[in-house]
Protein backbone atom coordinates (compact mmCIF):
# COMPACT_ATOMS: atom_id res chain seq x y z
CA UNK A 1 0.00 0.00 0.00
CA UNK A 2 1.20 3.54 -0.60
CA UNK A 3 2.00 5.44 2.25
CA UNK A 4 0.09 8.42 2.85
CA UNK A 5 0.95 11.61 5.46
CA UNK A 6 -1.61 12.47 7.71
CA UNK A 7 -2.08 15.89 8.95
CA UNK A 8 -4.08 16.57 11.73
CA UNK A 9 -5.16 20.36 12.04
CA UNK A 10 -4.29 21.63 16.18
CA UNK A 11 -8.20 22.35 16.35
CA UNK A 12 -9.28 18.70 15.28
CA UNK A 13 -6.45 17.15 17.54
CA UNK A 14 -7.44 19.27 20.36
CA UNK A 15 -11.01 19.67 20.25
CA UNK A 16 -12.65 17.22 17.54
CA UNK A 17 -10.64 13.86 17.96
CA UNK A 18 -13.03 11.92 16.11
CA UNK A 19 -12.63 13.24 12.92
CA UNK A 20 -8.92 12.57 13.28
CA UNK A 21 -9.33 9.60 13.55
CA UNK A 22 -12.27 9.16 11.21
CA UNK A 23 -9.52 10.88 8.60
CA UNK A 24 -7.11 7.72 9.06
CA UNK A 25 -9.64 5.06 8.67
CA UNK A 26 -10.85 6.65 5.81
CA UNK A 27 -7.54 6.63 4.22
CA UNK A 28 -7.19 3.37 4.79
CA UNK A 29 -10.55 2.38 3.72
CA UNK A 30 -9.38 3.97 -0.05
CA UNK A 31 -6.44 1.26 0.16
CA UNK A 32 -3.38 3.80 1.50
CA UNK A 33 -1.17 2.76 4.59
CA UNK A 34 -1.79 6.83 6.47
CA UNK A 35 1.47 7.29 8.10
CA UNK A 36 0.76 10.06 11.45
CA UNK A 37 3.76 11.72 12.46
CA UNK A 38 3.13 12.26 16.57
CA UNK A 39 4.96 15.46 16.97
CA UNK A 40 3.27 17.28 14.36
CA UNK A 41 1.47 20.46 16.07
CA UNK A 42 0.22 23.86 14.59
CA UNK A 43 0.25 25.30 10.75
CA UNK A 44 0.88 28.48 12.08
CA UNK A 45 -2.03 30.24 10.73
CA UNK A 46 -3.77 32.15 13.61
CA UNK A 47 -0.33 33.41 14.53
CA UNK A 48 0.19 34.76 10.58
CA UNK A 49 -2.95 35.96 10.76
CA UNK A 50 -2.50 38.13 13.72
CA UNK A 51 0.64 39.65 12.63
CA UNK A 52 2.59 37.85 14.66
CA UNK A 53 5.20 36.65 11.88
CA UNK A 54 8.28 35.76 14.01
CA UNK A 55 6.40 33.28 15.58
CA UNK A 56 4.62 32.27 12.56
CA UNK A 57 7.66 31.37 11.47
CA UNK A 58 8.71 29.42 13.97
CA UNK A 59 5.78 27.27 13.89
CA UNK A 60 6.16 26.71 10.19
CA UNK A 61 9.53 25.54 10.00
CA UNK A 62 8.29 22.67 12.26
CA UNK A 63 5.73 22.07 10.18
CA UNK A 64 7.90 21.66 7.26
CA UNK A 65 10.45 19.72 9.76
CA UNK A 66 7.21 17.52 10.44
CA UNK A 67 6.86 16.57 6.87
CA UNK A 68 10.03 15.99 5.14
CA UNK A 69 9.64 13.32 2.08
CA UNK A 70 8.06 12.76 -0.80
CA UNK A 71 4.59 11.27 0.31
CA UNK A 72 0.99 12.60 -0.39
CA UNK A 73 -0.10 14.89 2.94
CA UNK A 74 -3.69 15.00 3.28
CA UNK A 75 -6.09 17.09 5.53
CA UNK A 76 -9.10 17.64 7.29
CA UNK A 77 -9.36 21.80 6.82
CA UNK A 78 -9.45 22.79 3.96
CA UNK A 79 -8.82 26.75 5.36
CA UNK A 80 -5.41 25.40 7.00
CA UNK A 81 -4.05 23.91 3.99
CA UNK A 82 -5.25 27.13 2.03
CA UNK A 83 -3.30 29.01 4.18
CA UNK A 84 -0.14 26.60 3.75
CA UNK A 85 -0.50 26.72 -0.15
CA UNK A 86 -1.74 30.34 -0.08
CA UNK A 87 0.18 32.34 2.73
CA UNK A 88 2.72 30.41 4.64
CA UNK A 89 5.59 30.75 1.71
CA UNK A 90 5.69 34.54 1.96
CA UNK A 91 7.09 33.71 5.75
CA UNK A 92 10.34 32.01 3.84
CA UNK A 93 11.27 33.82 0.74
CA UNK A 94 15.08 33.95 0.09
CA UNK A 95 15.54 31.31 3.62
CA UNK A 96 17.03 27.90 3.34
CA UNK A 97 13.22 26.65 4.07
CA UNK A 98 12.31 28.03 0.45
CA UNK A 99 12.25 24.80 -1.21
CA UNK A 100 11.18 22.95 1.61
CA UNK A 101 7.67 24.96 1.33
CA UNK A 102 7.13 24.59 -2.66
CA UNK A 103 7.76 20.73 -2.11
CA UNK A 104 5.09 20.74 0.59
CA UNK A 105 2.64 23.58 -0.87
CA UNK A 106 2.57 20.75 -3.96
CA UNK A 107 2.10 17.71 -1.70
CA UNK A 108 -0.25 18.84 0.94
CA UNK A 109 -4.24 18.33 -0.21
CA UNK A 110 -7.77 18.33 1.75
CA UNK A 111 -8.83 14.86 2.26
CA UNK A 112 -12.14 16.55 -0.38
CA UNK A 113 -9.33 16.91 -3.17
CA UNK A 114 -7.73 13.49 -2.28
CA UNK A 115 -10.96 11.67 -3.21
CA UNK A 116 -11.19 13.50 -6.19
CA UNK A 117 -7.97 12.54 -7.40
CA UNK A 118 -7.75 9.00 -6.38
CA UNK A 119 -11.48 8.00 -5.94
CA UNK A 120 -12.42 9.17 -9.78
CA UNK A 121 -15.93 8.67 -9.70
CA UNK A 122 -15.63 9.72 -5.75
CA UNK A 123 -18.05 7.10 -4.68
CA UNK A 124 -16.60 5.50 -1.44
CA UNK A 125 -20.05 3.30 -0.19
CA UNK A 126 -20.92 5.70 2.52
CA UNK A 127 -24.11 6.56 3.36
CA UNK A 128 -25.90 9.25 5.13
CA UNK A 129 -29.71 9.33 5.12
CA UNK A 130 -30.19 12.90 6.34
CA UNK A 131 -31.00 16.22 4.41
CA UNK A 132 -27.57 18.21 4.60
CA UNK A 133 -26.47 21.81 3.88
CA UNK A 134 -22.82 22.37 3.08
CA UNK A 135 -20.78 24.79 4.45
CA UNK A 136 -17.72 26.18 2.14
CA UNK A 137 -14.95 28.52 4.78
CA UNK A 138 -15.04 32.04 3.92
CA UNK A 139 -11.54 31.52 3.60
CA UNK A 140 -10.96 28.43 1.55
CA UNK A 141 -13.15 29.96 -0.41
CA UNK A 142 -10.77 32.70 -1.43
CA UNK A 143 -7.55 30.78 -1.97
CA UNK A 144 -8.17 26.83 -1.91
CA UNK A 145 -12.06 26.18 -3.27
CA UNK A 146 -12.82 22.59 -2.53
CA UNK A 147 -16.35 23.11 -2.98
CA UNK A 148 -16.99 21.09 -6.27
CA UNK A 149 -14.97 18.60 -5.00
CA UNK A 150 -17.08 18.72 -2.03
CA UNK A 151 -20.16 18.30 -3.76
CA UNK A 152 -19.52 15.51 -6.40
CA UNK A 153 -18.13 13.65 -2.98
CA UNK A 154 -22.15 14.61 -0.97
CA UNK A 155 -23.40 13.87 -4.23
CA UNK A 156 -22.41 9.91 -3.66
CA UNK A 157 -23.67 9.59 -0.76
CA UNK A 158 -26.51 7.07 -0.35
CA UNK A 159 -29.68 8.26 0.57
CA UNK A 160 -28.37 12.29 1.32
CA UNK A 161 -30.10 15.15 0.20
CA UNK A 162 -28.30 17.87 -0.51
CA UNK A 163 -30.01 21.30 0.55
CA UNK A 164 -27.93 23.92 -1.05
CA UNK A 165 -27.51 24.40 -4.86
CA UNK A 166 -24.39 26.94 -4.16
CA UNK A 167 -22.62 27.73 -1.15
CA UNK A 168 -21.79 31.43 -0.36
CA UNK A 169 -18.55 33.23 0.99
CA UNK A 170 -20.61 34.79 4.09
CA UNK A 171 -18.52 33.71 7.58
CA UNK A 172 -19.69 31.62 9.99
CA UNK A 173 -18.05 33.72 12.76
CA UNK A 174 -15.23 32.07 13.88
CA UNK A 175 -13.06 34.18 11.22
CA UNK A 176 -9.59 32.92 13.58
CA UNK A 177 -10.03 35.59 16.43
CA UNK A 178 -13.13 37.39 15.40
CA UNK A 179 -14.55 34.73 18.11
CA UNK A 180 -12.75 36.23 20.77
CA UNK A 181 -12.18 39.94 20.41
CA UNK A 182 -15.98 40.52 18.96
CA UNK A 183 -18.16 37.65 20.23
CA UNK A 184 -21.36 39.65 19.59
CA UNK A 185 -20.70 39.95 15.53
CA UNK A 186 -19.45 36.35 15.62
CA UNK A 187 -22.82 34.75 17.16
CA UNK A 188 -24.45 36.96 14.14
CA UNK A 189 -22.67 35.75 11.71
CA UNK A 190 -23.07 32.09 13.06
CA UNK A 191 -27.06 32.61 13.77
CA UNK A 192 -27.17 33.55 10.05
CA UNK A 193 -25.28 30.65 8.70
CA UNK A 194 -26.73 28.41 10.69
CA UNK A 195 -30.71 29.46 10.24
CA UNK A 196 -30.33 29.51 6.52
CA UNK A 197 -29.21 25.78 7.16
CA UNK A 198 -32.56 25.33 8.80
CA UNK A 199 -35.01 27.79 6.41
CA UNK A 200 -33.68 24.91 3.90
CA UNK A 201 -34.69 21.93 5.91
CA UNK A 202 -31.18 20.47 7.14
CA UNK A 203 -31.08 18.19 9.49
CA UNK A 204 -26.86 18.46 9.66
CA UNK A 205 -24.52 21.19 8.67
CA UNK A 206 -21.19 19.56 7.37
CA UNK A 207 -17.62 21.06 6.49
CA UNK A 208 -13.84 20.31 5.37
CA UNK A 209 -13.13 23.12 8.79
CA UNK A 210 -13.30 21.81 12.22
CA UNK A 211 -13.43 25.06 13.61
CA UNK A 212 -16.47 26.45 11.44
CA UNK A 213 -18.17 23.64 12.67
CA UNK A 214 -17.35 24.13 16.27
CA UNK A 215 -18.26 28.14 16.03
CA UNK A 216 -21.79 26.80 14.65
CA UNK A 217 -22.13 23.77 17.13
CA UNK A 218 -21.51 26.13 19.78
CA UNK A 219 -24.59 28.68 18.75
CA UNK A 220 -26.59 25.15 17.71
CA UNK A 221 -26.30 24.47 21.64
CA UNK A 222 -26.60 27.74 23.07
CA UNK A 223 -30.30 28.14 21.02
CA UNK A 224 -30.96 24.53 21.67
CA UNK A 225 -31.53 24.13 17.59
CA UNK A 226 -32.79 21.14 15.91
CA UNK A 227 -29.74 20.84 13.82
CA UNK A 228 -26.40 19.30 14.12
CA UNK A 229 -22.87 19.84 12.77
CA UNK A 230 -20.74 17.06 10.92
CA UNK A 231 -17.30 17.01 9.57
CA UNK A 232 -17.28 15.72 5.88
CA UNK A 233 -15.17 13.01 6.90
CA UNK A 234 -16.58 11.64 10.03
CA UNK A 235 -19.90 12.01 7.97
CA UNK A 236 -18.04 9.66 5.00
CA UNK A 237 -17.65 7.08 7.87
CA UNK A 238 -20.76 7.81 9.35
CA UNK A 239 -22.32 4.05 8.33
CA UNK A 240 -19.03 2.28 9.11
CA UNK A 241 -18.85 3.69 12.57
CA UNK A 242 -22.41 2.46 13.46
CA UNK A 243 -21.74 -0.96 11.94
CA UNK A 244 -18.44 -1.16 14.27
CA UNK A 245 -20.52 -0.43 17.24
Amino acid sequence: MKDIDIFIPCCVDQFSTQVGKDLISLVKSMGFNPVYNEQQTCCSKVLYENGNWKEATTVGEKLLEDFKGQNTIVGCSASCIGYIKGHLGNLFHNTSYHNDYKLLANRIMDISEFIHCFKSDCDLGAEFPFKVYLHCQCQSKNYYDVEEECRLILNKVKGLELVNEQCDKSCCGFGGSLYYYNPPVSEELARMKVEKAISLGAEYITSTDASCLMQMNAYINKKQLDIKTIHLVSLLMYNRNNIDG
